[in-house]
């Protein structure tokens, strides 16, 4: 079993949702296609989540691969949920949703991402790496959400729907900021200590974790503290969640450190 299916599935999602956007009198059988499409790509990225797992006896999030499949599926799924209207502004968030969904089940299917089947290590058999892993990814789906909206409130010329744009950023946000927290951070800190005796260690992906907790944390104080809107905090969205692929992604093949996959 791979995820090349669900990638076909979320790219066909994309190309229908824009298609919904420019077809008036389609626009909302077009919606439902892209989100049957997209949820029976989530469903099938589940399936080999619980495959893979049930095969080597323990779930399966401690490799790229397993990381990009949850990644991926964790953002198709959150979009579909918290898209549910058909609005317009929804459309296009769901397109830029299922549109980064496909992108990263591409790397997945990259020479970056062996899929092989390999046991974790002991180190990694432990129940806060898990709580780590998938905490981290489920506050990142939702970062990517944001992004989406943040996207969509940039491309969009009416009011109505730089509107909502923004409100669904802050939703996402507000939902994303503290699951990441007690992922990345929390939980880290604590298998951190498990594995390798203790909880901070300035390892490069540590770092960058925290630049991106602290870049949400900007945008939460300049959207609630200071109460303002625009293309600002919209912008510090979009450079959060480029932290996030980048300290998920880059950190791991350009720097050395435990968390390295090199």
């Amino acid at each position: 079993m791979n995820a090349t299916l669900s990638f076909f599935l979320f790219l066909a999602a994309t190309a229908v949702s824009a298609c919904s956007l420019f077809t008036k009198r389609a626009t909302i059988f077009c919606d439902l296609i892209a989100r049957i499409l997209a949820a029976i790509a989530v469903l099938l990225l589940l399936i080999l989540l619980l495959w893979r797992s049930f095969s080597i006896g323990f779930p399966a999030l401690t490799g790229m691969y397993e990381g990009l499949t949850f990644f991926s599926g964790a953002i198709g799924g959150l979009t579909l949920f918290m898209m549910r209207k058909g609005e317009r502004a929804s459309r296009m968030i769901r397109l830029w949703g299922f549109l980064v969904a496909a992108v990263l089940l591409a790397l997945a299917s990259s020479p970056l991402a062996p899929s092989s089947l390999s046991y974790p290590v002991p180190a990694l058999r432990s129940g806060w790496l898990v709580l780590h892993v998938s905490f981290s990814f489920l506050g990142e789906a939702a970062f990517a959400v944001s992004f989406a909206a943040a996207i969509t409130w940039f491309l969009a010329r009416r009011p109505e729907t730089k509107n909502k744009a923004e409100a669904v950023a802050s939703a996402a946000v507000a939902l994303g900021y503290p699951v990441y927290t007690l992922g990345a951070l929390l939980f880290g800190a604590i298998w951190a200590q498990y594995a390798w005796g203790r909880f901070w260690g300035w390892d490069p992906k540590e770092i960058w974790a925290l630049v991106t907790w602290l870049v949400y944390t900007l945008y939460l104080h300049i959207r609630l503290g200071r109460k303002r809107r625009g293309a600002f905090p919209m912008a510090v969205l979009v450079l959060g969640f480029a932290l996030a692929l980048f300290t998920f992604l880059g950190v791991n093949f350009l720097a050395s450190g435990l968390h390295s996959y090199r």
